[in-house]
């Protein structure tokens, strides 16, 4: 019997995620370390039953490229697919949303959290240590908690109608596809989790997500009502499954 699930994906390692600048609507290219850990993830998250929605940015669309998961359609920004036939090895398809793009810092855009303590310290905010918490205070000139969830609302409803609610607990071979992957930035995917669960933002997670890192959300009791992170899980065999596939392809 199926339970789908979310399959969450940081970009890969940035200079300015490296030295904790605040990075929403900048765009900012992968470091080496960054593009040659997300190939080594790309393996494990092959799948046929997959649609892959991701963002705009390059850092995401490149991590995406990184991943080279052998779609058979085109990447939407491609004007021609980048790999032969030979190499697809998915019908999972690819589209694009702007709820799941990164938070909007505003005034905090490619600043670090001390930095940002100090401005509100000079500006008279957040009291004598110029405190702040991105799930209470938001960003000004960019997004409220409150903002985000709407937009993360939004995107859970539709995944969980359009893709969720037609898979889940039916057998596998009666199953129409279901997983999701979402391919994008820390701290919005921190909230796509924290809201996946039904918690608030405010609340303010205690979980982190590494840049090239994957998480995991799913359902128990294969119940639609019933959401949960999945903290571990079968994922391996997954991995296992598509290197004996692949081997047994190379063997005809």
């Amino acid at each position: 019997m199926t339970t789908p699930r979310v399959f969450i994906i940081r970009h890969g390692e940035t200079e300015w995620s490296l030295n904790g600048r605040h990075t929403g609507t900048t765009d900012i290219p992968l470091t080496e370390n960054g593009e040659k850990r997300i190939r080594a993830t790309g393996r494990a998250l092959i799948g046929d039953d997959r649609l892959i929605i991701r963002i705009p940015r390059k850092r995401a669309q490149r991590t995406l490229e990184l991943l080279a998961l052998g779609c058979r359609e085109k990447l939407p920004w491609e004007e021609q697919r980048s790999h032969p036939d030979a190499d697809i090895r998915t019908e999972a398809n690819v589209e694009i949303t702007e709820d799941i793009r990164e938070w909007d810092y505003g005034d905090y855009e490619g600043i670090t959290s001390p930095e940002i303590r100090e401005l509100r310290k000079k500006q008279g905010i957040g009291g004598p240590e110029g405190k702040w918490d991105i799930w209470k205070d938001g960003c000004p000139g960019g997004e409220s908690p409150e903002d985000v969830t709407e937009r993360l609302d939004r995107l859970i409803r539709l995944i969980r109608e359009k893709y969720h609610a037609p898979n889940i607990g039916k057998h596998h071979k009666d199953a129409p596809p279901g997983d999701v992957l979402l391919v994008a930035h820390g701290h919005i995917l921190r909230a796509f989790a924290m809201r996946w669960a039904g918690k608030s933002l405010q609340d303010g997670p205690t979980f982190l997500l590494e840049a090239g890192g994957v998480g995991t959300l799913s359902y128990e009791h294969k119940s639609l009502l019933e959401p949960a992170i999945l903290l571990g899980g079968g994922f391996m065999v997954d991995v296992v499954e598509n290197a004996e596939h692949d081997e047994e392809k190379n063997k005809k």
